[in-house]
């Protein structure tokens, strides 16, 4: 699978933009702000209906404008499938495939996937569990619809149940056969949930390790624990017991929705005793995990999509990942720098095939190709 062809109109920086793509390696090259991130993420909407960066999809429109769209044409099992995601401002966003409408996020996600390495990945080592929890779900909803839609019912179902505990809360009466179907609902995918992301972590965990080997050159012992009260023989009764708490903070206190997972080496938190650079080759290896997971169950390799990777690796693990980009271990790859003489000697060594585009101010120019 690889992306043909992208049509940007009002998007962020881009009055109006349309380009293709090699189908291995595209080089994104431009002075910073010059709207090279926001290409990314332009694939990313196409991809999982949604901005990586932004939680607010009208914060993607154009300043002064009544709209974006973005329409992409992939090449996927031989087809030319044209993908479409748009939002005009006051109205509900808009997705198709083929023309076809898409109503729910869930039928599109696992459909064109990518992995994003970004310099925000950080966050997944220093952030909360909510943080880590959105990029397991992310990864685990590309390829498994069933939990897509079972965390989307979860969620809901959560959502509904703080509602009554707030009116409780501010009412002071409590009635637990109001409550008893939300109970029911979330114990029971709850569970459904966790011990779906507990399989995960042990697949994905040996792949971590698989990858850090290999760009660290180091022994470290690589740890991926997975925290939940849903994982206690008595979770039921846990949960339970807390709806005098919950409805004091007016929230579910307990749930898959409070899972966390925790990096470890040599048996200590990553985040307290991981220098820097186990820190970075932990993280590479994180995604490149997720890459071969997400190969492995879709049978096709996603597209890879690289901000500023230049500036966050070394040359030594630099030099590691253009042993993998050049025999062919991934499919199609973005890559952005805003150092046009360092992307070029980079790409001088690929002996494949290759694209530099030139970004200034949301104009996008080709300039060279191998």
């Amino acid at each position: 699978m690889h992306l043909e062809n992208l049509y940007l109109a009002n998007f962020k920086n881009y009055k109006e933009a349309n380009i293709d793509f090699s189908k291995y390696v595209n080089a994104l090259v431009g002075n910073n702000g010059s709207g090279k991130t926001n290409l990314l993420d332009a694939i990313h909407f196409l991809s999982m209906t949604k901005s990586a960066f932004n939680s607010m999809d009208s914060q993607s429109i154009l300043h002064n404008q009544p709209f974006y769209s973005i329409i992409g044409k992939f090449h996927q099992l031989e087809k030319e499938i044209a993908v479409s995601n748009s939002l005009t401002v006051g109205k509900r966003k808009k997705i198709s495939v083929d023309k076809n409408p898409i109503n729910k996020a869930a039928d599109l996600i696992g459909r064109f996937p990518t992995v994003l390495i970004a310099p925000s990945d950080h966050e997944l080592i220093s952030a909360g569990g909510e943080t880590r929890r959105r990029f397991i779900d992310s990864i685990i909803s590309q390829f498994n619809k069933t939990y897509l839609i079972q965390l989307i019912d979860y969620n809901h179902a959560l959502k509904q149940r703080n509602r009554l505990l707030k009116q409780f809360s501010e009412s002071g009466k409590i009635d637990r056969d109001i409550l008893e179907p939300y109970d029911s609902i979330l114990l029971s995918l709850g569970n459904n949930i966790c011990n779906m992301r507990a399989s995960f972590c042990k697949k994905y965990l040996s792949k971590i390790v698989k990858h850090y080997a290999f760009l660290a050159d180091e022994k470290e012992t690589i740890g991926l624990l997975y925290h939940s009260s849903f994982l206690q023989d008595n979770y039921k009764d846990v949960y339970l017991t807390s709806l005098q708490k919950d409805i004091i903070l007016q929230r579910t206190n307990i749930g898959i929705h409070k899972d966390d997972y925790i990096f470890e080496m040599d048996g200590y938190p990553l985040k307290k005793f991981g220098s820097q650079g186990q820190q970075k080759s932990f993280l590479i290896a994180l995604k490149l995990a997720q890459f071969d997971i997400i190969q492995q169950e879709k049978g096709f390799k996603p597209i890879l999509l690289m901000d500023d990777i230049f500036d966050k690796l070394d040359d030594h693990r630099i030099q590691k990942l253009t042993e993998m980009i050049e025999h062919h271990e991934f499919g199609q790859v973005f890559i952005t720098d805003a150092r046009p003489e360092r992307t070029h000697h980079f790409l001088k060594k690929l002996n494949i095939e290759w694209k530099i585009i030139a970004v200034d101010n949301g104009n996008l120019t080709p300039q060279k190709a191998s």
